[in-house]
């Protein structure tokens, strides 16, 4: 699986009484299926998904699924505490289609979770996922922060494809790049190298296409393709592309760096208002211009640092009201923003509408 670029770790809009409001999340869904970005990851630290209840989980995750474009990379954040609860939300994401599964680090026992706890945990999970897992890091939240040696080790497993790496040590991100680079996969890709999935090869048949493999060297009388050939299957053009283990960073301020160091991609809670400004960056860095990449990076460098490491969701969901998504309330234990640093938010983002 394919997962190169910005992915915004969505957020879970509320009415102001505290039940889920389903419809602005269809909306605001459509409206990041319009944007540059890779794909979307629902339930993650954004989205107050540890303040929801297990059936509001499945609930947003099911409405996020259907309003989500077939051509944007689904992945659901299903990390519980336990690895048993984590495969049951995991299975029912498989079932509803997503792309898949992030898995946090397990923390609350800290002292317990020594490398061997972690190597048991993700091994078991990802034997049992019926999706690929990424690895989700976030000590900041979790005060927990997975070494990078514990991470080099669990790449070797077949199922176990990246790690969404949010502690924003770039030396870190270069550790783990240059400790997987052993690591070789295939991923299937269209014809101009972006992500295929089986959702969007369904997709795809239900279109009315056919489902039928059909390899444009093998018709042509060719020999057996090799990566770069082009085959089709439910009139999708794809090709083959090999990946490594594929590590994305979650820190915005930080992302041209990282990518400079092997990242492949970021889930950036930043992309939530600003899709458009954070895909700039990558964007520049994909296509070798450095110094443009840079000067994106100082764009949102600041509005980064300040919306989301400082004043977090809340800052994340005013910003959101701000650049024409909904954010609206949050919940408790979190509070909405004071008028000042409402204030505050608008002017870092002023030139920064997407």
């Amino acid at each position: 699986m394919l997962l190169h670029g910005i992915f915004p770790p969505i957020t879970t809009p509320f009415y102001s009484e505290g039940n889920v409001y389903f419809k602005k999340l269809e909306a605001n869904v459509e409206h990041y299926s319009k944007t540059p970005v890779a794909g979307l990851v629902v339930l993650g630290s954004t989205g107050e998904a540890i303040l929801l209840s297990d059936e509001e989980r499945r609930q947003v995750l099911k409405t996020a699924r259907e309003a989500t474009a077939p051509n944007k990379v689904l992945i659901a954040g299903t990390g519980v505490e336990s690895a048993i609860e984590t495969l049951k939300l995991t299975d029912y994401a498989a079932d509803l289609g997503y792309d898949v599964a992030m898995v946090r680090t397990p923390h609350y026992y800290k002292k317990q979770m020594q490398p061997a706890n972690l190597l048991a945990f993700y091994r078991t999970v990802a034997d049992r996922s019926p999706l690929p897992v990424i690895i989700y890091n976030f000590p900041q939240a979790t005060g927990y922060d997975i070494p990078a040696e514990v991470v080099i080790e669990l790449a070797d497993h077949p199922n176990l494809i990246g790690i969404k790496e949010s502690s924003g040590d770039v030396e870190k991100v270069r550790k783990m790049v240059e400790g997987t680079r052993h690591v070789k996969r295939s991923a299937t890709v269209t014809e101009t190298f972006d992500a295929v999935t089986p959702r969007m090869l369904k997709a795809a048949e239900g279109n009315g296409q056919g489902g039928e493999l059909v390899t444009i060297a093998a018709a042509t009388g060719g020999s057996k393709p090799s990566s770069s050939a082009v085959s089709v299957v439910s009139g999708l053009k794809t090709r083959q592309k090999e990946v490594g283990f594929q590590v994305l960073v979650g820190a915005a301020q930080k992302l041209e760096p990282s990518l400079q160091v092997g990242a492949v991609g970021a889930i950036l809670a930043f992309a939530d208002p600003a899709p458009t400004a954070c895909y700039e960056i990558y964007a520049a860095w994909k296509e070798g211009d450095l110094e443009l990449a840079r000067l994106k990076q100082e764009r949102i460098a600041k509005a980064a640092q300040r919306v989301v490491g400082d004043l977090g969701i809340p800052g994340v969901k005013h910003a959101l009201d701000f650049n024409g998504y909904f954010g609206g309330t949050v919940r408790l234990p979190l509070l909405p923003l004071t008028a000042n640093l409402k204030d505050e938010v608008e002017r870092l983002l002023s030139d920064i509408r997407n």
